[in-house]
């Protein structure tokens, strides 16, 4: 089981909201080998900005370092990856750190998992693990 965690799920696992039980049980089927999860550096910044807007810098700095430990890969976009963002930017309306989301999942050929209402809208390119309300 592939899967891309986008921003929103990974917030929804930090602050404990409704969704995170859900985020979690990902994160522990990976860790028994049942489920391979990536997710962006471009989201991994998203969170890593909203984090510090929200609840401060040694939060934020705590993040990115708890981030080591997840049972996911983190994936820098290259330059090829960056303009399939753009392209997908352009023509959804999506933000453009959403579009590093599905680009990445588009190439990872896997799920992505989300609750942001935005991306549900997406389904006729990726397949959507909705985890929202």
């Amino acid at each position: 089981m592939r899967k891309v965690l986008d921003a929103w799920a990974i917030m929804e696992w930090l602050q404990g909201q409704r969704s995170a039980g859900a985020v979690q049980a990902l994160f522990e089927q990976a860790e028994a080998g049942n489920a391979d999860l990536s997710m962006s550096m471009v989201n991994g910044g998203e969170v890593f900005y909203l984090v510090h807007k929200r609840l401060g810098a040694s939060q934020a700095e705590a993040f990115l370092k708890g981030l080591e430990s997840l049972p996911l890969r983190t994936i820098v976009p290259d330059a090829k990856g960056i303009l399939e963002a753009a392209r997908l930017k352009a023509l959804h309306p999506i933000s453009y750190a959403d579009a590093f989301a599905v680009s990445t999942a588009m190439r990872e050929k896997a799920a992505l998992v989300t609750g942001d209402p935005e991306l549900r809208t997406l389904s006729d390119l990726i397949e959507i693990d909705w985890i929202g309300r």
